[in-house]
């Protein structure tokens, strides 16, 4: 049984299916991690926004003409921020995103533990207090994601 790691889904697979190995598919774990990203992007992108339209009004009271910051690529931060979206969801040969390489790149468990428990870490020392959503639900659910390197199920046919 491959349910996504919701805790009531966990209770749901017991009830039914009682024998059965819990295996938390792999495609949650990193799909939440780039829910993570998303919100520090778009919180990055309104203070700018807040930064801009507050240097807007500075130089109207002072009668003067803004002129936004231009990075070396040409864009604002702004418009950097606005962009960066779609890098998120770029397929995986067009993006590396590391915990998805720990899924994808790994058929054994004790390799996997080991890798994750050093993406968990990293995380805790980097001060990213959004992942720690991610490190925690590692944690929490642990057995039932590394259970995911004995056999490669998804649920990708009961969610479509």
């Amino acid at each position: 049984m491959t349910p996504d790691p919701a805790g009531n889904m966990g209770i749901i697979a017991r009830q039914c299916f009682p024998g059965d190995v819990q295996i938390t598919d792999t495609f949650h774990v990193p799909q939440l991690a780039t829910q993570v990203l998303q919100e520090i992007r778009i919180k990055h992108q309104c203070e700018a926004l807040d930064n801009e339209n507050q240097r807007i009004g500075a130089c109207k009271n002072a009668e003067e003409t803004y002129f936004p910051e231009i990075l070396c690529n040409g864009n604002t931060i702004k418009q950097l921020l606005s962009r960066s979206r779609y890098l998120l969801y770029k397929s995986e040969h067009q993006w590396t995103q590391e915990l998805s390489w720990i899924f994808n790149s790994n058929s054994d468990k004790i390799y996997a533990f080991r890798r994750l428990a050093k993406w968990a870490d990293k995380v805790e020392h980097a001060d990213f207090k959004s992942f720690n959503t991610v490190s925690r639900t590692i944690n929490t659910h642990h057995k039932r994601i590394l259970n995911c390197f004995d056999k490669k199920n998804t649920n990708a046919s009961a969610e479509s």
